[in-house]
Formats: C-alpha cells, structure tokens, sequence
C-alpha cells in the first residue's frame, strides 16, 4: 500500500510542477522593460528547479527499486510520467526560440535535459531486467554515464549565459 501512496504523492508532485510551469509563462512579469532578458532567464532558472525536482525524484524511486521497495511495474509508472515530463520541457525549449546571445545556453540545457530523459529511459531497461531477474550492472554503469553527461551540459549551460 505504501507504494501506492508513493507513487500518488509523486504524480501530485509532478501535476503541480507542471501547473507551476504552465502559470509561469501565462502570468506576465510586473517589469515590461526587463521581460525579454528577464523572461529567458527566469525561464531556463524554473526550468532547471524542475529539472532538479525531477532528477531527486526518479533518483529516489529508482533507489528504492534497487532496493526492493518498489516494484518495477510501479517504478515504470513513474518514469514514464517523469519521462512525460522531460519530453514536454524538451518541447518548449523547442519552440521558446531564445535570443541569439541565449542560444548557447538553452541548447545545451536542452541538450541535458534529453540525456535525463535517456537516464529515465534506461532505468526502465534495468527495472524491466530486474522483474525478469537478470544482472543489469551494465546498464547501471550506463545510467551513471548518462546522469555524469547530463550535469556537465548544465554545467555548460550555466557557463554559456550572457
């Protein structure tokens, strides 16, 4: 039962990140003279927050799964809406289209944020390997790689800021 109630308080979480989000480009800014440098990089500040939210969360679960405390059919419910999730941020750096001075910083952030959506990927590979009962320390030492990958294109990302 406690897994349930787990992965409810998760989907509640996510559902309000993505709330958060939604309202944070309908409410416009109080200062119209600062929106456009301001909006961008506001935007990529909520984006990252969520992104940590994110990594903490599947991080968790997916400890948790290593574990034995989650079930990987649980455990894969809540990587595909954190996948879900990824996918829709990845989609608005799409189409947010960034001044050229924050071009640099935005695809490299968009560039980590899909090598997190590959870590989400591939510990559903290892939760699916572990309900099937097979040795999964390959793909565990390719999560760690993709997680390292994905910090050092934030890395990037915070580097390449005007």
């Amino acid at each position: 039962m406690a897994s349930k109630k787990g992965i409810a308080v998760t989907v509640i979480i996510l559902a309000t990140i993505t709330a958060v989000s939604f309202l944070f480009w309908v409410i416009p800014q109080e200062n119209p003279s600062t929106l456009i440098v301001s909006d961008y990089e506001n935007y990529l500040d909520g984006v990252k927050k969520i992104h940590q939210v994110l990594q903490e969360s599947i991080d968790t679960e997916f400890q948790d799964l290593l574990d034995g405390k989650t079930t990987p059919d649980d455990y894969n419910s809540v990587a595909d809406i954190t996948s879900s999730q990824v996918t829709g941020q990845i989609t608005e750096f799409i189409t947010s289209k960034p001044p050229e001075k924050w071009q640099e910083s935005y695809i490299s952030y968009m560039e980590a944020l899909k090598k997190f959506n590959e870590y989400i990927i591939e510990t559903k590979v290892v939760a699916n390997m572990l309900k099937e009962g097979q040795n999964s320390i390959d793909t565990i030492q390719k999560i760690e790689s993709l997680k390292l990958e994905s910090q050092e294109l934030i890395k990037k990302s915070d580097n390449s800021r005007p």
